[in-house]
């Protein structure tokens, strides 16, 4: 029952950060697991990284069927983040104790801050002012600093994408985390995929648990954030960006 619980309020902040701002999994599931289960840190990233699938998959799907989502840039960037994520891993192979598992956690709540008080407020209408070619070039800049960002650290990579798509790329917020969650839903597939072959199927109850919370939570978090206002998406983004940006920093250092 106690692993039933954890899973579920595992799921809950993992969906609510999927489905509201195109969060990874991984950074709220990973250390709840780690801390309250007792897993082994590459089965709780397996496990967080499959949750992240169907979550990712189904808020894309959502996004997608309300109009706010750029399949082609987002396919661009995608095959830049996944090939970048490579040259990540191969560089941090070769850098003794990188240890910056924290930066995700901070750069979660400090972008939940940015989106309350700084709210994005671009239109779509603005979006289609930049021409298709450029849009590409910084489709494939941006996945390649996300990629490699995310291979180097090891997280990190929806908070990234989100980050670069509204400030550098400006995207109107519902299209950045449409785009942000399917990008997402393959690269989480790839890395749970890995993870699986290489450490060998995790827990399946635990499994089961996370994802089925996760898909549910993040079901219930798109199909709210597709409805509301632009002022509205921007502060619920931000307060469960800060509330979970601090839920795991108090896990990870008071648990």
């Amino acid at each position: 029952m106690f692993q039933f619980i954890i899973c579920f309020i595992a799921g809950i902040g993992a969906g609510l950060g999927t489905g509201f701002a195109g969060m990874s999994a991984a950074a709220v599931i990973s250390p709840m697991l780690i801390t309250f289960l007792g897993l082994p840190a590459y089965e709780a990233v397996g496990i967080a990284l499959a949750s992240d699938v169907l979550a990712s998959a189904i808020s894309a799907y959502t996004y997608g069927k309300n109009k706010n989502l750029d399949i082609r840039n987002g396919i661009v960037m995608m095959a830049a983040v996944l090939c970048f994520t490579l040259v990540g891993s191969f560089v941090a192979s070769l850098v003794p104790n990188t240890t910056m598992g924290s930066f995700s956690v901070f750069m979660t709540f400090l972008l939940g801050v940015k989106f309350i008080v700084k709210p994005v407020m671009t239109t779509k209408e603005s979006m289609t002012t930049v021409s298709a070619k450029k849009r590409i070039i910084q489709s494939v800049l941006s996945g390649t600093i996300v990629g490699f960002i995310c291979g180097f650290v090891g997280a990190g990579g929806g908070m990234m994408m989100l980050l670069l798509l509204t400030s550098i790329l400006g995207y109107e917020l519902k299209t950045a985390v449409g785009t942000s969650v399917f990008i997402m839903a393959f690269t989480a597939f790839t890395g749970a995929a890995s993870h699986f072959v290489i450490g060998g199927m995790p827990d399946i109850k635990c499994l089961i648990f996370c994802v089925a919370s996760t898909l549910l939570w993040a079901r219930i978090a798109a199909k709210f954030a597709n409805k509301a206002s632009a002022a509205t998406l921007n502060r619920a983004t931000g307060v469960v960006l800060v509330v979970l940006g601090a839920a795991i920093l108090g896990v990870k250092y008071f648990g």
